[in-house]
């Protein structure tokens, strides 16, 4: 797909695994067509992580306008829906949005259940039960509907919507199927999917998390350390774990980086296949 042939009037939407060159290709849009360039990675919001996540360079930044790139603290909540009610008054601009979080186009495109937000201490009742009796336990107190909808392997998803049924009295389910319409219609927007090819991939993804410690990745992690949340959303940054670790003196550095672009291939596989499962009516282009 040449540049010509991208929509100059259209919201642009850009998805595709990490270090697939997403974010070069929204520079060029935006610089050719006006556009403000719109983040929809869900770990390039937080502030801890401009060099770890990936995020536009402060050079870029400068060069272009952009938006919910680095705004959100790490000890801040912040989810899908938080983001929708950000993006929805920068849609009345033009607009390239781009990332690598599936969950956050399918709410923009498809529609966001209006859940409300889950008490800390309902949140805490299901940490403690999934600890003290596995995720069998949550399974047993979700109402049918939704326990037939959902994959029942997937801890997190079970969780959720144990949590929400405890929480509201109604299931996850029956919250979904009372979703509002989308911001932004698929048929609305030049939906653009990079379909990576997977040895040219995994030798950027190595090079790349090489660049990142010249560029100050461990000093990045550095600063984070006194206030480190393993267990929050921001710490789910590929490397984050790994170089914290290193810092701790509990690994070398050769070894966390090693684990650290494994951890990052295999992510980028999980979002190759998100992408292909769930992006059947999007634009597919073959990259390089």
């Amino acid at each position: 797909m040449r540049l010509a042939d991208i929509s100059r009037e259209a919201p642009v939407l850009i998805a595709g695994p990490t270090a697939s060159g997403k974010s070069a290709l929204a520079m060029e849009i935006a610089a050719r067509d006006g556009r403000l360039i719109v983040n929809a990675d869900a770990l390039q919001v937080y502030r801890e992580w401009r060099v770890l996540s990936a995020r536009p360079s402060a050079a870029d930044e400068a060069a272009l306008p952009h938006a919910l790139f680095g705004h959100v603290g790490g000890a801040d909540d912040y989810s899908v829906g938080h983001w929708l009610r950000e993006v929805a008054p920068l849609l009345a601009r033009p607009v390239v949005i781009v990332g690598g979080t599936g969950l956050m186009f399918r709410a923009l495109t498809e529609g966001l259940a209006e859940v409300p937000a889950v008490p800390a201490d309902v949140r805490a009742a299901g940490d403690s039960l999934r600890a003290a009796e596995g995720i069998e336990a949550l399974v047993a107190g979700l109402d049918p509907a939704t326990a037939a909808a959902i994959d029942l392997r997937n801890g997190a998803r079970v969780q959720r919507a144990w949590e929400v049924l405890r929480a509201t009295g109604r299931g996850l389910l029956d919250w979904q199927r009372a979703t509002p319409p989308p911001l932004l219609p698929l048929a609305a927007a030049e939906a653009i999917v990079l379909d990576a090819e997977v040895g040219w991939l995994n030798a950027r993804i190595d090079r790349r998390f090489g660049q990142m410690l010249s560029e100050g990745a461990l000093d990045e992690v550095r600063a984070a350390l006194p206030a480190w949340a393993p267990g929050r959303p921001y710490a789910r940054a590929i490397g984050a774990h790994e170089l914290v670790a290193h810092l701790e003196g509990r690994t070398d550095l050769d070894t966390a980086v090693a684990e650290a672009t494994l951890a990052s291939r295999q992510y980028a596989k999980r979002q190759r296949t998100w992408f292909r499962a769930r992006m059947s009516g999007w634009r597919h282009l073959a990259v390089p």
